[in-house]
């Protein structure tokens, strides 16, 4: 009998979307063979987290380096409101500026498995 895989449901919260397009590609591409990981869509800022939480039902939800630990907490309790036992991530603040995307690719890639099990 085949494997049935969680499929993972991923929204992102960045305010530059081709870069979040672009990196979560590159994360998906490495753990393909561990995870069913599809980006939903992304979130250009955080007015439109109930909106998109809404629509794409993620069971994931990412914020990226650019928002600040309140930020993305104010991100995650709109995200649970609508989807209760979504799992949420912040990507460290500052990390895109201070190490640039390829820090970001190899952050994820090192954390997501710790948080989706």
């Amino acid at each position: 009998m085949e494997d049935q895989r969680v499929q993972w449901r991923l929204l992102t919260v960045n305010t530059a979307p081709e870069r979040a397009t672009r990196l979560i590609g590159r994360m998906v591409e490495v753990l393909k063979d561990q995870y069913d990981i599809e980006h939903v869509g992304n979130c250009e800022n955080i007015d439109e987290v109930l909106l998109k939480v809404t629509k794409y039902r993620p069971n994931v939800i990412f914020c990226a380096s650019m928002w600040t630990p309140e930020q993305a907490n104010t991100v995650f309790t709109t995200a649970k409101s609508v989807v209760p036992d979504i799992k949420t991530h912040a990507v460290p603040t500052g990390l895109q500026v201070q190490r640039g995307p390829d820090a970001v690719v190899e952050y994820l890639v090192e954390e997501v498995p710790k948080l989706l099990g």
